[in-house]
């Protein structure tokens, strides 16, 4: 898949919307569903790709069949990477991704409380209350699209760290302005 960064739209609030009630219905009870990534954070630019995480109780009740039949893909993918320097178990970091089989999403399932699914949002509302962080970010992404938009690997390979570099500040403004996780979106 070639990467692409394109303009933020106003869209992709919507088109989130439109997967969330779907997301709730395939997921177990006691889940919820937050818009993440690059389009959940107003003006900044990203590939057209909606990232969803749905937090749940205990990954073990997560089924396949499920979001499969809400139009929904299993990938092989079971576990997020681990930012250098942090020894975390391997269960901090598992989770389920689907893919949107009629719009391009990506569906992080992930456990409540694990580092993962803290991680996702924190660094969402810390783009979300950082205009300048959110800035270079996208500098970053778009330079790095520009560059190597056939490498997919080269681009995460690069994009993941920065990203790291940014939770540690993510961390840092959670403590002093007492962030704790939103409810639903």
């Amino acid at each position: 898949m070639k990467i692409v960064i394109v303009p933020h739209r106003e869209s992709w609030a919507a088109d989130f919307a439109a997967l969330r009630d779907k997301l709730l219905g395939a997921a177990p009870p006691g889940s919820c569903v937050h818009h993440i990534g690059s389009t959940a954070v107003p003006g900044l630019p990203a590939k057209d790709v909606i990232d969803v995480q749905v937090t749940v109780p205990d990954l073990t009740l997560v089924n396949d069949d499920r979001f499969e039949s809400a139009g929904f893909r299993a990938t092989s993918v079971y576990r997020d990477h681990c930012p250098p320097g942090l020894d975390l178990p391997a269960v901090e970091l598992s989770k389920r991704l689907f893919k949107g089989t009629a719009r391009t999403a990506h569906i992080h399932v992930r456990q409540r409380g694990f580092f993962n699914q803290r991680f996702a949002l924190l660094c969402r509302d810390f783009l979300r209350a950082r205009p300048v962080a959110a800035a270079a970010y996208a500098l970053i992404k778009q330079r790095l699209a520009d560059r190597f938009p056939d490498d997919a690997d080269f681009y995460y390979g690069i994009k993941d760290p920065v990203f790291d570099i940014i939770v540690e500040g993510a961390n840092v403004w959670a403590e002093a302005t007492g962030w704790r996780e939103p409810p639903a979106d």
